[in-house]
């Protein structure tokens, strides 16, 4: 990895400092590194990424190659580090009450930051999470004045996340060209297995519709609610598979919970580092 990014990504990720490595540029990166284990390999049916982890799910399945797949993802971050310093933007986690209209609330926070000003503001959904759960992203105007009035909205909670900008939305179209330029450039091959797109929840066909969709899943909403249910569905009576989360965090175990109580109770959560801690004792 070190020698494919240009600099020490270990050293980072251990020892920081934290605000590096939060910068979209260093984090991308860092998490398809954290995603990777050699575990239940032969028995693997499926596989799917959330965001930038779907460049791992693709890896696992044979259709990238390591090296590749980083310099992509290098390539994507600073594309999308660079959109979001053009525009004041960021992403707000939303958990909303079974009356909660998002769209409705989106075009409000729009309209108010037309009324300060700003042309052709960006305030939408670009996350979906589980069932009463959104990512919302955009103008940091329109973020917070949907904190400001998240009551009127039916929104529980509302949490901004510590990132740059509006990912998965328009503002980050100064990144598309970038990554259909370099995925161009890199062989894909047909998955060895099914690998499920963060765009449209389905199945990816073969590798120029994973060219097409890695570049397009840049500036359209994660619908990692719709690949759960895509991933899990079976018929009545039928046995769920055994699901691992490998990398860091358990955030998709608890996101699985949420769409499907019946599959996550086959889920279990496999930390890369831990193994590495293990197999040193």
């Amino acid at each position: 990895a070190e020698k494919v990014l240009g600099y020490d990504l270990l050293s980072l990720c251990l020892e920081g400092p934290r605000d590096a490595l939060d910068r979209t540029q260093h984090c991308q990166p860092a998490a398809p590194l954290g995603s990777v284990s050699p575990q239940v390999v032969e028995r693997c049916v499926a596989a799917a990424g959330y965001s930038v982890g779907e460049f791992a799910a693709l890896v696992f399945a044979g259709a990238l190659g390591f090296a590749e797949a980083l310099y992509a993802v290098k390539v994507r971050a600073e594309a999308m580090q660079k959109a979001s310093e053009a525009v004041p933007s960021g992403m707000l986690s939303v958990v909303g009450r079974r009356e909660a209209n998002y769209k409705f609330a989106c075009l409000e926070a729009r309209k108010h930051c037309e009324s300060l000003g700003i042309e052709n503001p960006v305030c939408t959904v670009s996350n979906y999470l589980f069932p009463d759960s959104r990512v919302i992203a955009g103008h940091l105007q329109a973020l917070e004045f949907l904190q400001e009035n998240a009551r009127k909205y039916y929104f529980k909670r509302t949490k901004m996340l510590p990132v740059s900008g509006a990912f998965h939305t328009r503002l980050m179209e100064p990144a598309v060209e970038p990554l259909a330029e370099v995925l161009k450039s890199i062989e894909i091959q047909k998955p060895l297995l099914c690998v499920y797109s963060n765009v449209d929840g389905k199945k990816y066909m073969h590798s120029k519709h994973i060219q097409k969709l890695l570049v397009k899943q840049v500036v359209s909403p994660v619908l990692w609610e719709q690949t759960m249910h895509s991933v899990y569905e079976r018929k009545q009576g039928t046995e769920f598979p055994y699901t691992y989360e490998v990398g860091p965090g358990n955030q998709l175990g608890a996101i699985l919970k949420q769409c499907n109580l019946k599959a996550w109770k086959q889920y279990k959560h496999v930390d890369a580092l831990e193994d590495e801690e293990a197999a040193d004792i």
